[in-house]
């Protein structure tokens, strides 16, 4: 009979079933709770009026005749939202000095817009149309400015600026390096070569099926301000609020209802979490702003362009002796969230692999576009991108085996844990902590039937068809600290909650704490409940990104959980009258072993309300409950390796991926069927990244692409089947020796991909440079190559032409 969460046991293991989630059985049923479906009564609607130039000067705003326009409440720009606010920019989103505090957005732009959708003007109306409607008639002089869309181009001495109070286009500069690599490349041994490489990751978009969305409302009584957003970091939003408002924190109620997904696209605070609380207020009636569409493209973050200029050096025998280059990264108009994508990225490229010396020159240069801040995998897919085409580089000019040279190169399991001679951005080292990089690699290539894979290519050919292999490794760096909030307490009925400042945004977060939680407490997991995301329940958390939540949130429940156990035996052993160790718990109660003898939790809880005149055990405080906030600023490092099989149309460049193998190595696992779910979410997120999702901007910084027409995401139609292997290298790092999974299936997709196509065309000699690989780039590639005039994207040089500097 098949075991269920409310069968009785000797020994409940919780954490490593595929539990059901417990976040389903109310979606499944239409009972979920978006912020679209949150009903207020007396709620007024809001549209903003947004830039159509992505440069230029406000010379006047004329709001008269949407004003006048029946149903329309209010109509507010910058200087009429002024008095609501402390100051007219965002905060900065992380702590530094780097660069300048100009460097934030506006909450409604007061005289310049930067990028083409900044919000400059914010319209309150009965009802949505007649918002929109009101931000029509909205009348705007602007006087166009010259703007800049290539970040190239905004990087070079003389170019415009892309704002005026900017001290220049580039808003920081610096280098990641280890090793004398000048050294290694000035003075090559006999036989070695070095590659060179120019490569392009395009510019994409997040695009959650949930867009941005914010519902306030203010308590004039008691000046109490509840608002409800769409975001991966609730507790931020609170203080930002708070301190825009110029709120005390006491009188500040952030909550996160269902999230109908993130990607990196709500993992900071927007404009528009400030301007709808900030209207609520001044209006005293509710207001909410629910993004479309459109909006998304043209004001949600994205991610990317970057133009990398990279030479690899490597021996005869094909193993690395250094890597150096440079790389501008496209900030877009303003800082949200800090430079942490083109950082991860520099810092990651190395990746799984040895490289004896590095060095990178990063430029983070400012456009007249949409803002750039991560999107799912944070840089890691950009440096693997870059170190797998580099890798791919090395066999073709030396003619080895594509696997070969990767494994050649691969950190050696039995050199774990690896430290590089690098800080990550917290200022700890980057150190691989666990995993067996080679055997992942092995595993996969079976499951492909690499070693037949020759004699399948050969038919292919004969009957016509051009099919192609590829792989590639990633790693990503998980658990980011400093820390996460977790409280554990049982209550008088037995039901368990669990609160966290961590966020769920659909990745099965409250299932998996919930497991963790279980396991300790010996209870169902359908007897517990998980907030998570609202600042009324707990008074700190970070939120949901860079494949955190589980390492931290879930070290934090687990370590609150085993304090209320301890003090669950304690009190059952000085009720029952025997010793701790006689002691177990299991279903709901704490019994003593081999006997009928037993005390709920719900007992023990109401026995620690405390009561007159009634005594308690010594030495156990109040409240069947505990908190905990489990700190680190040490990543631990999850890896994969994917390979897939693809078939090129050389006549329309339409690449169809025939068979996908991915390994995910994420130490221990809490819900394999919830770790399935996100690695197969990652791979169809990296394969759009690889073939189709492409965010066009023309000369003048106008968007190209801001319908799905245009935009091309990854469907159910053209995503293939998706075989699973899994290996477990638990961490030392917490207590639950997890590493994060939500990031890592992205991360080595776009390089398989591309070193497949690239296999498949190797007759015709095409290199690709750049992603996405659409049938258009494609088609260019290979009549280019059947007409034998395009150039070689690959240089090699011998250690005789070497030229320092070079």
């Amino acid at each position: 009979m098949r075991q269920t969460d409310s069968a009785p046991r000797e020994v409940r293991r919780v954490v490593g079933r595929r539990a059901r989630r417990i976040e389903d059985p109310a979606l499944l049923a239409g009972r979920g709770r978006f912020l679209d479906d949150i009903r207020i009564e007396g709620v007024l609607h809001a549209a903003f009026l947004r830039s159509p130039h992505a440069h230029a000067r406000i010379a006047a705003i004329d709001a008269a005749a949407a004003e006048a326009l029946p149903g329309v409440v209010a109509v507010f720009t910058a200087q009429s939202l002024a008095p609501a606010l402390t100051r007219a920019r965002l905060p900065m989103g992380v702590p530094t000095t780097q660069y300048p505090e100009t460097s934030a957005p506006f909450v409604l732009c007061p005289a310049e817009t930067c990028f083409v959708g900044e919000a400059v003007a914010l319209v309150v109306a009965g009802s949505r149309h007649l918002a929109e409607d009101g931000a029509a008639l909205v009348q705007v002089e602007y006087e166009p400015m010259a703007a800049i869309a290539d970040c190239r181009d905004a990087a070079k001495s003389g170019a415009p600026k892309v704002r005026s109070d900017a001290p220049s286009n580039v808003l920081v500069s610096f280098r990641v390096a280890y090793g004398d690599c000048n050294a290694v490349f000035e003075h090559l041994p006999a036989g070695a070569r070095i590659f060179t490489e120019q490569l392009w990751q395009h510019r994409g978009a997040a695009h959650p099926m949930e867009g941005r969305g914010v519902i306030a409302r203010h308590d004039a009584a008691e000046d109490k301000l509840t608002v409800w957003t769409s975001t991966q970091m609730s507790h931020e939003v609170y203080f930002a609020i708070a301190e825009m408002l110029g709120m005390p924190e006491t009188r500040v109620r952030v909550i996160a209802p269902d999230v109908g997904g993130g990607f990196g696209s709500k993992y900071q605070v927007y404009p528009e979490e400030i301007a709808i609380p900030a209207a609520a207020r001044l209006l005293g009636r509710p207001v909410k702003w629910v993004e479309d569409r459109q909006e998304h493209f043209v004001s949600a973050i994205q991610a990317r362009d970057q133009h990398w200029n990279v030479e690899i050096a490597a021996g005869a025998d094909g193993r690395v002796l250094g890597v150096r280059g440079s790389m501008i990264h496209d900030q877009g108009a303003y800082t949200l969230l800090g430079i942490y994508t083109p950082q991860n990225a520099a810092m990651s490229l190395t990746g799984p692999y040895v490289v004896p010396a590095y060095a990178m020159e990063v430029q983070v240069a400012q456009t007249n576009k949409v803002p750039v801040t991560p999107v799912r995998g944070a840089g890691y897919p950009e440096g693997a991108f870059v170190m797998e085409r580099l890798l791919d580089r090395v066999a073709q000019g030396f003619g080895l085996d594509r696997a070969e040279v990767r494994r050649r190169n691969l950190v050696p399991a039995e050199k774990m844990p690896y430290e590089k001679p690098m800080k990550n951005r917290s200022g700890s080292g980057i150190v691989l902590d666990s995993g067996d990089y080679g055997a992942s690699q092995d595993k996969v290539l079976q499951a492909i039937d690499y070693a037949g894979f020759a004699a399948r290519q050969s038919r292919a050919r004969e009957a016509g068809r051009h099919i192609g292999i590829g792989f590639a490794h990633g790693v990503k760096g998980t658990g980011r600290g400093p820390f996460e909030s977790g409280s554990v307490r049982v209550s008088p009925t037995g039901r368990v909650s669990v609160a966290t400042g961590a966020l769920a945004m659909g990745q099965g977060l409250k299932t998996a704490l919930a497991q963790v939680c279980a396991e300790q407490l010996g209870v169902s997991i359908a007897s517990i409940d998980v907030i998570a995301g609202d600042t009324g329940a707990v008074s700190l958390g970070i939120g949901g990104a860079g494949s955190r939540q589980t390492i931290t949130a879930g070290s934090s429940v687990h370590l609150a959980s085993v304090q209320v156990r301890e003090k669950a035996l304690k009190v059952a052993a000085w009720t029952l009258e025997v010793a701790e160790q006689d002691l177990e718990l299991t279903d709901g109660k704490v019994r003593v072993r081999g006997t009928d003898r037993a005390i709920s939790l719900a007992d023990i809880a109401k026995g620690l309300r405390g009561a007159a005149g009634h005594a308690l055990p010594d030495g156990v405080a109040l409240g069947l409950e505990a908190s905990f906030m489990w700190r680190t600023d040490t990543l631990t490092y999850s890896n994969g390796f994917h390979a897939c099989e693809v078939e090129v149309d050389v006549e329309t460049g339409g690449v169809r991926v025939q068979r996908y193998v991915a390994l995910q190595d994420s130490g221990r696992m809490i819900n394999p069927m919830i770790i399935e779910g996100q690695v197969h979410g990652g791979i169809v997120h990296g394969l759009g990244n690889a073939l189709s999702e492409f965010m066009g901007f023309d000369a003048l910084g106008q968007p190209t692409t801001t319908t799905f027409a245009d935009y091309l995401l990854m469907t159910s139609t053209e995503a293939p089947h998706i075989e699973l292997l899994f290996q477990e290298s638990p961490t030392p790092l917490n207590p639950l020796g997890v590493k994060g999974v939500g990031e890592s299936g992205v991360i080595p997709v776009v390089p398989a991909v591309l070193s497949a196509i690239e296999d498949a065309l190797s007759p015709f000699g095409v290199r690709i440079t750049r992603a996405p690989v659409t049938p258009v780039y494609l088609l260019e590639l290979i009549e280019a190559a059947r007409a034998g005039r395009a150039a070689p994207e690959c240089v090699a040089r011998s250690n005789q032409e070497t030229k320092p500097g070079a």
